[in-house]
């Protein structure tokens, strides 16, 4: 069991993880899986019940009491170092051979290839690992956990970002483990692969277990049906009435077929002026990405867009930003922040040429600046010492909000959310909200994505993406965290 703030996170929570064997773990977003694995991680400590490896209770308080047990995990973002090799990175926490103080390399390359070969990868040992594929980078993160020789490994959302050939070949490997003894703890939303592999799936609902079942006792309707827990209803009764798609207001953005590498197969639909549209999907589905390329930090490869009515095709995020479309990225501390500079600083960013003296003179004005950051911070309720406490030192909700001001004061016709209270506090995300809506009335449209499928319940509609296209278009009335939870997981008609 684990409660944050007396909020259950996780209750009667059980599973039996058997040597050689695929078990899978299945649940809507927030439905206790991450806490569950950060609890097997030694990242957070349970408040009851207890853990058994072999037989024996142990007590998990650490990541490297975790790792001594022969648990790994391989996170959806690969904790591999840019800028190291195949080998070093693989290396990474195993027991360095040394000879006189120094390393012995050649016994490690030797442990590293015996280890890949283990599971038929061809790795370049000497190549630094940001020049690999996402694949082969997963490759990378797996061999270094069998380096460790562990018995456990934890596999969150592993195919997120493959392609078809790329995932058959993650299947024969973990085939390959389970045959060695090794058991898999897979965590996925992709109900089709979890039914093929399993051989045994454990389904979490509301930080608890639903169910269980085996291998061949189950179906996809009958699993959807204890992820969603109820019924799962025909496609057409979730589709947009015809009458709540005839609006007078023209699009701001119009998406046809708009296609970005691999991820966005064919993406189409419409943002209408003062509308919230909800972008919901699961892992891997293709949400960010189409979200990066609006805003100009990727090209799209195919199709085209249109603001205004007016061909779109932002060459930068700053030309974004001159069009009026701005995006609040999900990783903001890693995308967005300057955290080691001031609020001041970082909420002027994107308006410095607002901050001149004189429109023809290229110095800023320190007061002016100080004013507009200034201004936000009483506008949005930041918490701050003042202005130029620096960003790192402010609660993830104030973060936030320093980039909202910034991209606020461009006064942008289309604000693009990514995740916008993902680490923020209750209080905050109800001020984010109350934001967003107030925008809305102004005239500025606003596409949330997000993961947590009930904040989309605040969308004027919500668009559903499935394999990198828009599935479908839900009404705001009818997109409940069960309705936009089963069309997230239906298969495609």
């Amino acid at each position: 069991m684990k409660s944050y703030a007396g909020v259950p996170a996780l209750s009667r929570a059980s599973l039996e993880l058997q040597a050689g064997t695929v078990h899978a773990l299945v649940g809507a977003n927030g439905a206790g899986k991450s806490t569950f694995v950060k609890i097997l991680a030694g990242l957070v400590h349970p408040d009851a019940g207890e853990i058994q490896i072999d037989g024996d209770v142990v007590s998990i308080d650490s990541p490297s009491v975790s790792a001594s047990l022969g648990l790994s995990f391989i996170h959806q973002e690969l904790n591999l170092v840019p800028g190291f090799t195949v080998l070093q990175n693989m290396a990474m926490g195993y027991s360095l051979p040394t000879t006189a103080g120094l390393v012995r390399w050649s016994s490690v390359r030797g442990r590293a290839k015996e280890v890949l070969d283990r599971f038929g990868a061809r790795l370049p040992m000497d190549t630094d690992v940001s020049q690999l594929s996402v694949s082969d980078r997963w490759m990378v993160s797996l061999g270094r956990s069998l380096m460790r020789d562990a018995r456990v490994i934890a596999m969150d959302e592993p195919t997120a970002s493959f392609t078809a050939a790329e995932a058959e070949k993650l299947y024969e490997v973990i085939h390959a483990l389970t045959g060695s003894g090794v058991a898999v703890l897979y965590i996925s939303h992709r109900l089709d692969e979890v039914l093929a592999l399993s051989d045994e799936i454990t389904v979490f609902r509301n930080g608890s277990v639903v169910g269980r079942h085996e291998k061949g006792d189950v179906n996809r309707a009958e699993l959807t049906e204890s992820i969603v827990g109820r019924e799962v209803l025909a496609m057409h009764t979730f589709r947009r009435p015809a009458a709540a798609s005839e609006d007078a207001s023209e699009p701001v953005l119009a998406l046809h077929d708009v296609k970005v590498g691999s991820r966005v197969t064919g993406a189409s639909v419409e943002i209408r002026q003062g509308e919230i549209l909800g972008l919901a999907g699961l892992v891997g589905s293709g949400r960010t990405e189409l979200a990066r390329a609006i805003a100009g930090a990727d090209a799209i490869s195919g199709g085209n867009m249109e603001l205004n009515g007016h061909p779109y095709s932002p060459r930068s995020p700053r030309h974004s930003i001159q069009q009026g479309v701005v995006l609040v990225p999900e990783e903001r501390r890693s995308e967005a922040l300057f955290l080691e500079e001031s609020i001041d600083f970082n909420i002027n960013l994107a308006t410095l040429d607002e901050n001149r003296l004189a429109p023809w003179l290229p110095i800023l004005s320190a007061s002016r600046a100080s004013n507009a950051a200034d201004a936000y911070v009483q506008e949005l309720s930041i918490k701050s010492s003042s202005t130029r406490q620096n960003v790192a030192h402010l609660s993830g909700g104030n973060q936030q909000k320093v980039i909202l001001a910034r991209f606020l004061r461009t006064k942008p016709r289309l604000l693009i959310l990514d995740e916008p209270t993902v680490g923020v506090d209750v209080g905050a995300r109800a001020e984010i909200y109350e934001l967003v809506r107030a925008l809305t009335q102004d005239g500025t449209s606003v596409l949330m994505i997000s993961s947590d499928f009930e904040e989309l319940e605040i969308c004027d509609r919500v668009a559903v993406m499935r394999e990198g296209r828009i599935a479908t278009v839900v009404d705001g009335e009818k997109a409940t965290v069960d309705t936009l939870t089963t069309l997230c997981y239906s298969p495609e008609e």
